[in-house]
């Protein structure tokens, strides 16, 4: 790893500006970028087969909580984050990255990378061919939005992203307007990204064969090269989202998260 650092460190930093554009223009938070890169990167690096995913996880969790941030601030100045809907979901969420993050920890790495491409998939598949109608919804289904809460924290907790990859469609099919599922997504996404990193710290700490700079399965130097490029380019994506239409920002998402879940089921393979 050390002979080659400076392309990890080359490769980590230009996905991480991609990752942060995608993050504000769609709210998932990088990580549906992150994790492929990072389970590429740290096989390279001559990782544990059975630890890089759960480190690619990990890491890219940690990497969310700035960036989580930075997009939902930007989306509030811009009147998209619900906070009414944010106050019913917290609790389910926290509670299903808490279960998620210790379900990842008794699963093989292949299995994790089967799980992200093929739930990946499935959202890419339905967003791209199901066309919702533009709602204005204020928050009425407050039992289906507590439910939801549970599976997206879970299943994103699995999965190291952000929870937009999930909580964008599933709060589109609940009624609301696509901008105001992308804003919303993106402050769940600090709901989802801090506990889960904590949990991965926790249930990774004793691991054996571990890389240098690590807690648990999270990998503190990936960490120091990604949050920069995510926070920069993050304001980016922000901008371009309220420029572009439902129809186009809907198509774009599932665009890019049907090609990277292909790519996860390929190399998992």
């Amino acid at each position: 790893m050390l002979e080659n650092i400076w392309v990890f460190v080359v490769l980590l930093v230009a996905a991480s500006g991609f990752a942060g554009v995608l993050a504000g223009m769609l709210g998932v938070g990088g990580g549906i970028v992150l994790v492929p890169v990072l389970h590429f990167i740290f096989e390279q690096a001559g990782i544990a087969p059975g630890l890089t995913m759960h480190m690619a996880v990990g890491t890219s969790l940690a990497t969310i909580v700035p960036t989580s941030i930075v997009s939902a601030r930007s989306h509030h100045g811009k009147g998209a984050v619900h906070f009414q809907l944010l106050k019913y979901m917290a609790p389910t969420v926290i509670l299903g990255v808490m279960v998620g993050s210790i379900l990842a920890d008794s699963l093989r790495g292949q299995v994790l990378s089967l799980i992200f491409g093929v739930v990946a998939l499935l959202v890419a598949i339905r967003l791209a061919v199901v066309r919702r109608e533009v709602t204005s919804k204020n928050g009425d289904g407050r039992v289906l939005e507590v439910i939801s809460g549970f599976f997206i924290g879970s299943i994103s907790a699995l999965m190291g992203i952000g929870g937009g990859t999930f909580s964008v469609p599933v709060l589109s099919k609940l009624g609301y307007s696509i901008h105001r599922a992308v804003g919303t997504s993106a402050a769940i996404g600090f709901l989802i990204a801090l506990p889960g990193a904590i949990g991965f710290m926790i249930t990774g700490w004793s691991a054996e064969g571990l890389p240098p700079y690590s807690l648990g399965y999270v990998n503190m130097m990936a960490v120091l090269c990604v949050i920069p490029a995510t926070m920069l380019a993050t304001p980016l994506g922000v901008r371009v989202a309220h420029r572009m239409d439902d129809d186009k920002l809907r198509i774009t998402f599932a665009f890019i998260l049907g090609f990277m879940a292909i790519r996860m089921l390929v190399t998992s393979l």
